[in-house]
């Protein structure tokens, strides 16, 4: 272990912690494939009348891991909540069950302007502006998707005519701390997109050694001086489209 004034600095790379993951015991038949999705609604539409086969606790409430079929491909179906400390927590869990290979898709603010709402936005690496990566990959490590996850996104959504941009994405803790002046920085440094998880899922699929890439879709916009809502998160049929999208992706992994 490297050792900082900054614990964020103290990077350890041991495997072995105090709690790990491991203290939810594999899943016999468990799916290899699984989807992280942030649209609750909609995995609750998709999970409708299924017994989940697993329960992530959470002490706002339990996040149940339901399994659907998607192309004659067993896949697990989950939304890990907000934030990068939650999501990682359920993407650890979901590893822990026998996942390996894994699609995560959600919704993000827009740092560069022209894009409209739902257009989509495949990360290609992420800036990290928050405090779980740090906990997974040095700090001066490029946290990314994995180039196998990455290059099944792009063929599905070539394949389906989707338009897509690739480019980086800021990951932050405080959406209440996204200042005119770091929205330029980041935007000189090539984000696209802002959203709180992706830097922290890169680092820890690659820390666990599974296979992970992520969608995002262009909601709302904190590129000019005012924000712009745009009623983004009432967008159920581009969301539901989404999920569709990295169905498609995971079980070609």
């Amino acid at each position: 272990m490297t050792e900082h004034p900054s614990p964020l600095f103290e990077f350890d790379p041991s495997p072995d912690a105090v709690i790990n993951p491991s203290i939810n015991r594999a899943i016999l038949g468990f799916p290899r494939h699984a989807v992280m999705c942030w649209f609750g609604s909609v995995v609750s539409d998709r999970t409708a009348g299924s017994t989940p086969v697993h329960m992530i606790a959470f002490e706002h409430g339990d996040h149940p891991v339901c399994v659907i079929e998607h192309r004659g491909t067993p896949v697990a179906l989950v939304s890990p909540g907000v934030g990068a400390p939650a999501a990682v927590s359920s993407l650890e869990v979901t590893i822990a069950l026998g996942a390996t290979h894994i699609i995560g898709c959600g919704g993000a603010g827009i740092v560069k302007p022209g894009f409209d709402v739902g257009h989509v936005i495949v990360p290609t690496g992420a800036i990290r502006d928050e405090g779980t990566s740090y906990h997974y990959a040095p700090h001066d490590a490029i946290v990314k998707p994995h180039p196998r996850a990455l290059a099944a996104i792009d063929d599905v959504l070539t394949e389906a005519g989707v338009p897509h941009d690739r480019g980086l994405t800021w990951t932050t803790d405080a959406i209440f701390r996204e200042t005119a002046g770091k929205v330029a920085r980041r935007r000189e440094q090539g984000c696209l997109s802002v959203e709180m998880e992706a830097a922290a899922m890169f680092a820890c699929a690659a820390f666990r050694g599974v296979v992970y890439g992520q969608l995002l879709y262009a909601g709302d916009d904190v590129s000019a001086a005012e924000w712009d809502h745009r009623h983004w998160d009432k967008r159920e049929s581009v969301r539901d489209r989404l999920l569709d999208l990295a169905l498609d992706v995971v079980v070609r992994l």
